[in-house]
């Protein structure tokens, strides 16, 4: 899931927000505001408010934590950390790879979880030492929050552990499959299908406690049970995805003949003498019979059609050195999740300092398709 609104990074992390938690955030803000002021109905509308407004961005401050706490275990495991991304379920670290290991797995699955605990722990612990009981209603606004995000905090952790993918406890349950049975592929699958199973349980427990007269509470459960649905079925088809390329390298798809164009050619001509007459998107520019760069159609479209006479290849090329390669024996697999996480529709394949050739999505996918009508 990518930021549709950036905030900014901490640790080089780039931390954002999708639209969806922006809804979220105000109906939490407001359920918090009637659950204070059924609390405490001697406190000021101007109190509970600011309390609920507070508290509900110390939530969010929280989700981050438990994420960085996931991006914190994938940088000491060498996994890279690109973003995280607060929606409207909570919060996604996204990272480069997935875990080489069952180990890896399990504690990039557990850490989160681990520290929504204590933070829950650490906020009931402040709010005890303040004065508060078990036994008895927060007494001032600063109590209250403490102890609404204490409980929130260790609800999240213990929701988190259900063991289905892909919530933290489908990973921990995935890793531990990973290690007893070391294959990855069927850990997945079974962490996957067991996700599928929470799902359906959730939507029909959710529809169930709607007409049961629950309400909004009812339709959150149901909507909590789609998403884990779909998530699950989105795994359970990148699992096969994974499985049916698992032997394939990108020397066994990529195209070998890539087509030269001189650097000096302006764009009115590479547009109609070679994107439109060829059909294809990719094309390299050589230099002394040297690959230099590399041009598509996306670096031509940011160009206004009047400057294209004017504006040669050299000018909106990408350097060789600036783009993102893969070997001849790269998994095809991972060729691909380059491309997807790049945003971008091929990748030079470069052995030894030299262009080899290209591979793209549609190759990839064609290959895909032509296993699955073959039943390979």
């Amino acid at each position: 899931m990518q930021p549709q609104i950036r905030l900014g990074r901490i640790f080089g992390i780039e931390i954002g927000l999708h639209y969806s938690w922006l809804v979220i955030a105000v109906l939490i803000a407001t359920s918090l505001a009637g659950h204070f002021s059924e609390a405490n109905p001697d406190w000021e509308a101007t109190t509970i408010w600011t309390l609920s407004i507070t508290t509900a961005l110390l939530f969010f401050v929280a989700i981050i934590l438990h994420e960085l706490a996931h991006a914190a275990v994938a940088r000491l495991r060498g996994l890279p950390v690109r973003s995280i991304t607060l929606f409207a379920l909570g919060g996604v670290a996204q990272m480069g790879r997935e875990a080489a290991d069952g180990k890896t797995g399990f504690w990039l699955g557990i850490a989160g979880p681990l520290m929504s605990a204590l933070i829950g722990a650490l906020c009931l612990g402040i709010a005890w030492m303040l004065g508060w009981t078990f036994v008895v209603e927060p007494s001032t606004p600063i109590i209250a929050m403490l102890v609404w995000l204490g409980y929130i905090n260790l609800g999240l952790a213990i929701f988190n552990m259900v063991p289905g993918f892909p919530m933290d406890g489908g990973r921990v349950f995935r890793a531990v499959i990973w290690w007893i049975t070391g294959n990855a592929a069927r850990a997945t699958r079974t962490a996957a299908a067991t996700g599928q199973v929470i799902g359906y349980a959730f939507i029909l427990l959710g529809v169930l406690r709607f007409f049961g007269g629950a309400g909004i509470s009812g339709l959150w459960m149901a909507f909590i049970g789609w998403f884990l649905l779909s998530a699950a079925q989105a795994t359970t088809a990148q699992a096969e995805f994974t499985e049916t390329l698992r032997d394939v390298r990108v020397a066994d798809l990529m195209t070998r003949d890539c087509t030269p164009v001189d650097g000096n050619t302006n764009l009115q001509t590479f547009v109609h003498e070679y994107l439109l007459r060829m059909g294809r998107r990719c094309f390299l520019i050589v230099e002394k019979g040297k690959v230099i760069g590399l041009v598509t159609i996306n670096e031509v479209k940011p160009i206004p059609q009047a400057r294209w006479p004017f504006t040669t290849v050299y000018d909106v090329m990408i350097p060789l050195e600036r783009l993102r390669t893969v070997t001849p024996q790269t998994p095809v697999t991972e060729a691909l999740e380059i491309i997807g996480r790049e945003n971008i529709h091929q990748l030079p394949v470069v052995s030894d300092g030299h262009l080899e050739g290209m591979i793209s999505r549609d190759q990839i996918m064609n290959q895909l398709l032509t296993r699955a009508e073959l039943k390979m």
